[in-house]
């Protein structure tokens, strides 16, 4: 019988933590942290690890480096999946383990039953190679066919942009590439707080802050300090990194819209709950609308509601 995975946590503190830093575009979308489950799928877990650090050398099946550094997600489907994992040709005919070829489905103990796990791809039983997808909605047809050997425990966020980035058919148009990957030990700092020389500290998703998200107040403050970061782009003109910034005020704000409507008094110097998103606009124009809405907004009255238990 198929078992469920304890949601964002570790299952299990002792299974290796690995990472993907990951480009779309040719600008960096995020960090992605994963649980392995050495302790059920020891054998999947290890060659996912093994890729990751690229500790194996050059591949005999394929003559590449058996390793996931600049692979492609060559394959994203809304609302089910994003693949990757395909290091040799780059378009899902390819990659090998670090075993050969291919290798067993070692057990389908977890089910797919929420976004965010790690499984394997694969072109009918026992055909397991370097490929894998991470589900962005339960998934409960793949059960007892793939086999689900990790999970995402920070950096969802990301996971989203590249299902929501766009495709013709079932391939990304902008190059969707893990531009870095590693294993962490034990006491590692997991990077996902921004390290591009801004001064900004906070994740780049609130899901991924260590604040209590449901303190307002916090939120605010950290919206407020991105968005502050965003205008000093702004005024020195580099519109990209302005984007950049603004938008994650953004992100920070509407997370709020579960807890708050009008009523109570709270200044917010960027209207980062209400403005519309204008992606698919230039940088700058988008940077300048946003920054009109920052030199114009208003105080917003705002009522906390009751969280959800």
């Amino acid at each position: 019988m198929a078992n469920s995975i304890p949601k964002n946590k570790p299952s299990n503190p002792a299974n290796p933590t690995v990472f993907f830093d990951v480009d779309i575009g040719g600008e960096r979308a995020g960090r992605i942290v994963f649980e392995l489950f050495a302790d059920i799928v020891p054998k999947t877990a290890e060659n996912f690890r093994a890729l990751c650090t690229g500790e194996k050398g050059i591949g005999p099946t394929t003559g590449k480096p058996l390793h996931f550094k600049g692979c492609p997600f060559h394959r994203i489907i809304k609302k089910f999946m994003v693949q990757g994992g395909d290091f040799s040709n780059q378009d899902g005919t390819g990659g090998e383990s670090i075993y050969g070829a291919k290798f067993e489905d070692e057990n389908f103990h977890y089910k797919h039953d929420h976004e965010g796990l790690l499984s394997m791809a694969n072109a009918g039983p026992n055909t397991n190679g370097s490929q894998f997808f991470i589900t962005t909605v339960p998934t409960p047809h793949l059960d007892g066919k793939h086999v689900v050997f990790g999970q995402v425990l920070k950096g969802f966020g990301t996971v989203r942009q590249l299902e929501n980035t766009e495709i013709k058919g079932e391939h990304p148009v902008q190059p969707c590439i893990v531009a870095d990957c590693g294993e962490f030990k034990e006491g590692d700092d997991w990077g996902t707080a921004p390290t591009d020389g801004s001064g900004d500290t906070h994740p780049d998703f609130p899901e991924d802050s260590p604040l209590d998200l449901k303190d307002v107040d916090e939120i605010i403050s950290v919206a407020e300090d991105v968005k502050n970061i965003g205008n000093t782009f702004f005024k020195s003109q580099n519109w990209q990194m302005a984007e950049k910034k603004y938008a994650k005020a953004l992100r920070y704000g509407r997370f709020l819209k579960q807890y708050v409507v009008y009523g109570k008094q709270y200044e917010i110097a960027v209207n980062c709950i209400f403005i519309q998103d204008l992606r698919g606009w230039e940088a700058k124009n988008i940077c300048k609308k946003i920054y009109r809405n920052i030199l114009y907004l208003k105080k917003k009255p705002i009522r906390v509601l009751s969280y959800p238990k």
